[in-house]
């Protein structure tokens, strides 16, 4: 024995720790190698006997996120497989977030000691391995999991997770890269194909392995592997297109569809194994819409045979032509015609299922759906007439006198002009009444910090927790407990806003777990907040910033009864009854408000002229009180003049700078400039805090301003509105950007403010129309959508100005900042609501712009969109009046669209002043 061995053999002679302590402390040191071999001796009761210790490491380890403690946690999750002896408990332990999230189930250590248990242990845990949630998933588990299965020979999983490991790794391989060669041998060779291929078509998402990726031959994606081992017996072919259509029938994310239906193409059905599904392509046809092509094409086809049974024809015309899809109707009417001139026997049912296309919006198809009743209707029969009578109830007006030739019905009677369908005004919601019970602010702070937020909620929960230190702080901090030990405090400096969830940080000082001296540093200046990032965030988080700051040193120090700026309504709106007696009620206590609360409190009253109300207000004594009280007296803050500017930077100088670092030399706009506030002086003195005066600051279009916004980490949220919820118009200016960018760069989210900025108060002027303006053009529909809630809105409360709105659509089509295409459909969604006298008056106001030097062959896309809804509104409002832009398009020769709509819409000008 040599020097070595002998040095080794005395020190494992006075090793005399247990078996159970070495493996701790493998655990502790990071050895996960060793623990195989440690685990191996022990009896099933020495092992749990290890677990107490192990969960308490783990929970020392569970918030180190140093690279030192990842061979902690590869250890403790080798250990704790071999320790716990129930599957249930074992899965769990294993598959843990801070355990595999860190090591992964691909570990040597990990697989040996699994592989060690009894075969129903390792099977237990392998299937509850795999039915965890995808989301669980590292990329390397799959692979593990698969050989865990294999060696313990228990049942294949048909997990969600299991299957999409088993579609990603045989698209992709175990290393995340697509794999070499071809897919179609590795699916030919794969004994698991059997038993996870009808899962596969009840997976949620799967488009990201199954479609087909570009430049790979058939055999390597799956729509062409699948298809070749139908086609070679290996797939049963008719099990497989039959969970093919039942996919595409049942329906899924869009992508997904694509890649179903790129599986049906590469099968080919036969036409018999089409009218075998027949029924099945009927069922299509509500679906997405490249599937209801394909599907209305197989169907058509079908019937072109003569295979097809007839009232499935009439069936699926039920179906597609209740669709939106200009396409697919115009198929559906070109195919209900060929049917019938086909066989002039199935007339009737012809003209009676193309009488469904009599409802859409768009007046060309109506057209077309009338020229194929006309054609059919003598072989249709008299029978037919009385439920033709009714579908025609659904045309528009333009229609009408040739439907009542065509049909035999009566001409309509002029019309009185009808008035606009509105929606009622908005009536603002009133907050709840403040939390009464600590309990209910520990409730409510916690819904606020799961996020989503309004603003009603973020205002109770700070005021009820600055109520409530004030009334009974140890109570407030023991119900609060619970909170804070899910959401903890983690301070440090941000790159993004100050926002609702925030509120935790004074939910955090209210408990202690925020030291006193940071807060003070915090609001003083002699550190710098934690609730504050470096330089690229907006005044309104910094403004939201100074609120909390505030609050939070409140409930440590000051702790008043109440907060002044929670507001009265969602909107962020205070009474102003409200606020006088609140500053009463501080009179009452011997309290001083925060600085920033005064001032939020200020910017936020709503300005009356009852005589009660100010002859309270004059009673009050404090400063604050005389702040408040030669505030109201004066009526508030003054708005701000808005001054229109066109915003064109041009090409710089600089050709070597970074892509999208300077995106603004291209871009040609409309915005608004304000000069900044003018503060009231009261007897009080002081004017408002520098976040609340920062909001309102002198604004104008520049590179700067423009370079900013790229440098925001946050959108607009209601809370920014709920900052100055009575000046809607300065809002409007220094949040303008954004609605620009929705139209002008195809940014999303920005309009969805626009109808809260339709329901604040104050002045609706250039700003709030140009908003709007670029809301009706912005790219996404959604946001279209909320555009045209908002200017709903603005009309219901009488503060549109339907010919400002129009000039600014004009203005900004002719600079290239907003799309014709795009603001005929939102113009049409709001004609749609009823109110076609006030979508006229905007069209008005757009079409002499729009139109105007207007060259042959020059109009942008969407122009006959437009006049065709400025015609329909004309004719369902009962509008007057020619425009002589519209006559000038109209007097040209040619059969253009936009030349037919503006003669149709001239025509109708015409008859509306001939009647009058």
């Amino acid at each position: 024995m040599n020097r070595g061995e002998e040095l080794r053999l005395k020190v494992a002679q006075r090793d005399t720790r247990t078996s159970g302590e070495k493996v701790v402390d493998a655990c502790r040191t990071g050895k996960p190698s060793l623990l195989p071999g440690l685990l191996d001796g022990m009896t099933p009761a020495e092992r749990r006997a290890c677990l107490p210790e192990l969960k308490e490491l783990r929970k020392q380890v569970r918030e180190d996120w140093s690279s030192s403690s990842r061979p902690v946690r590869e250890a403790l999750q080798v250990a704790g497989a071999g320790c716990h002896t129930a599957p249930a408990a074992a899965a769990s332990w294993i598959g843990a977030g801070d355990l595999a999230g860190w090591a992964g189930l691909d570990t040597p250590a990990l697989v040996t000691v699994i592989e060690r248990q009894p075969a129903d242990w390792q099977a237990g845990v392998v299937a509850r391995l795999a039915a965890r949630r995808s989301t669980a998933w590292g990329w390397n588990d799959y692979p593990a999991i698969e050989r865990m299965v294999r060696s313990s020979g228990c049942p294949v999983p048909t997990s969600d997770a299991f299957v999409e490991g088993w579609l990603r790794d045989r698209t992709w391989g175990a290393d995340g890269r697509r794999r070499r060669g071809s897919l179609l041998g590795v699916l030919r060779e794969d004994d698991l194909l059997p038993a996870l291929l009808p899962r596969l078509f009840e997976l949620a998402e799967v488009a990201g392995s199954l479609a087909p990726a570009p430049n790979r031959k058939p055999p390597d994606t799956w729509p062409g592997a699948l298809a070749e081992l139908a086609r070679s017996g290996v797939l049963d072919r008719a099990e497989l297109l039959a969970l093919c259509l039942a996919r595409l029938v049942r329906g899924g994310r869009p992508n997904d569809q694509r890649a179903f239906l790129a599986v049906l193409e590469a099968l080919a059905p036969t036409a018999e194994e089409n009218l075998r599904h027949a029924r099945d392509q009927v069922a299509m046809l509500d679906g997405l819409s490249t599937v209801a092509a394909r599907a209305q094409q197989v169907l058509a086809g079908l019937d072109d045979a003569g295979l097809l049974a007839p009232d499935l024809l009439t069936e699926a015309s039920e179906v597609v032509l209740f669709r939106t899809e200009k396409k697919l109707i115009r198929a559906q009417l070109t195919w209900l015609d060929k049917a019938a001139r086909r066989d002039p026997d199935r007339a009737g049912p012809v003209v009676l299922a193309t009488a469904g296309a009599f409802g859409h919006p768009d007046t060309a198809l109506q057209e077309r759906a009338l020229n194929v009743v006309a054609r059919h209707l003598p072989a249709a029969g008299p029978a037919v007439l009385p439920d033709l009578r009714l579908a025609a109830e659904g045309l528009n007006p333009v229609h009408h006198r040739r439907a009542a030739e065509l049909l035999g019905m009566a001409a309509p009677a002029p019309v009185g002009t009808p008035a606009d369908l509105l929606p009622p005004a908005p009536r603002p919601q009133p907050l709840a009444a403040p939390l009464a019970t600590p309990a209910e602010v520990a409730e409510e702070l916690s819904a606020v910090l799961a996020g989503g937020a309004d603003v009603a909620a973020f205002e109770r929960v700070l005021d009820g927790l600055v109520r409530h230190a004030h009334q009974d702080r140890e109570a407030l901090v023991e119900a609060l407990q619970p909170v804070l030990r899910v959401h903890q405090w983690h301070g440090g400096q941000r790159w993004a806003d100050c926002g609702p969830s925030d509120v935790l940080y004074v939910a955090s000082a209210v408990a202690g777990l925020v030291p006193p001296q940071r807060l003070w540093d915090g609001l003083h200046g002699k550190a710098r907040s934690p609730l504050r990032g470096h330089g690229n965030t907006t005044v309104f988080g910094r403004w939201f910033a100074a609120r909390l700051e505030e609050a939070a040193w409140q409930v440590t120090a000051t702790r008043p009864p109440l907060l002044l700026a929670v507001p009265s309504v969602a909107s962020g709106a205070l009474d102003a009854a409200e606020l006088v007696a609140r500053v009463a009620a501080y009179e009452a206590a011997g309290a001083r408000p925060g600085e920033v609360d005064l001032s939020c409190a200020l910017l936020r009253v709503v300005p009356t002229s009852d005589a009660g109300v100010l002859a309270a207000a004059g009673r009050l004594t404090s400063p604050a009180g005389l702040r408040v009280a030669g505030w109201l007296r004066a009526g508030g803050l003054p708005a701000q003049p808005s001054e229109r500017v066109r915003f064109a930077p041009g090409r710089g100088g600089r050709l070597d700078h970074r892509y999208q670092e300077r995106w603004w030399e291209g871009l040609v706009r409309y915005e608004v400039a304000q000069p900044g506030p003018r503060v009231p002086e009261g007897p009080g003195g002081g004017g408002l805090a520098q976040e609340c005066l920062d909001l309102l600051a002198a604004t104008g279009p520049g590179v700067q301003r423009a370079r900013s916004q790229t440098e925001w980490t946050w959108s607009p949220t209601p809370h920014w509105l709920a900052a100055l919820p009575n000046h809607r118009e300065e809002l409007a200016a220094r949040l303008l950007d954004g609605f620009a960018g929705a139209a002008d760069r195809d940014e999303r989210g920005a309009p969805q403010l626009l109808p809260y900025l339709a329901e604040a108060d104050g002045p609706a002027g250039p700003a709030v129309h140009l908003a709007l303006a670029y809301g009706l053009g912005a790219r996404h529909e959604e946001d279209r959508a909320a555009a045209v809630d908002a200017l709903l809105v603005l009309a219901a409360r009488g503060d549109l100005d339907a010919a400002l709105l129009g000039t600014e659509l004009a203005e900004l089509a002719g600079v290239g900042a907003l799309k014709p295409s795009r603001l005929a459909p939102a113009l049409a969604l709001a004609a749609g609501t009823g109110a076609y006298g006030t979508l006229w008056s905007v069209l008005a106001g757009a079409l002499p712009g729009l139109l105007a030097g207007l060259a042959p062959g020059g109009a942008p896309r969407g122009s006959g969109e437009l006049l065709a809804v400025a015609a329909d509104c004309v004719r369902r409002s009962g509008a007057s009046g020619a425009v002589a832009e519209v006559t000038a398009l109209a007097a040209r020769g040619g059969s253009s669209r936009l030349v037919r709509e503006a003669r149709a819409l001239c025509e109708a000008l015409g008859e509306a002043l001939g009647e009058g």
